[in-house]
């Protein structure tokens, strides 16, 4: 496996601070993966440092992600609800900046009403 570039680790990074900055988000580790919830439902898989990539659940951008560079639908029937991985190697600046609306998404999406109502009134 390659060694994965110092933007992508940089991206990953940021990622992981946006998810965990969301309202009630918190940090776990199930299955060794590392992953952010909310309410006890994952709204993003954050790979590793090492493989650098986030799985979200995606249902209005979906296309746009699949259209990334090396995106793709997870396996375990993840990607027939809606989610989709995108590797961060290899992304453009624009292309990184986008995921942060696609963890925004996902955390919109598996959120209860109330934290998203709650997250509409901090922006």
């Amino acid at each position: 496996m390659a060694k994965p570039t110092a933007r992508a680790v940089k991206l990953h990074a940021a990622l992981s601070e946006f998810a965990l900055s969301l309202p009630e988000a918190w940090a776990d580790s199930p299955w060794g993966d590392s992953v952010v919830k909310v309410a006890k439902k994952i709204f993003v898989f954050l790979g590793s440092s090492d493989e650098p990539r986030i799985t979200v659940k995606l249902p209005e951008t979906r296309d746009h992600a699949l259209s990334l560079p090396g995106a793709s639908l997870p396996g375990y029937g993840l990607g027939t609800h809606g989610w989709v991985t995108v590797p961060l190697a290899g992304l453009s600046a624009a292309d990184g900046e986008v995921l942060f609306d696609f963890v925004e998404e996902s955390y919109r999406t598996v959120a209860p009403k109330r934290l998203v109502k709650l997250l509409d009134a901090q922006a």
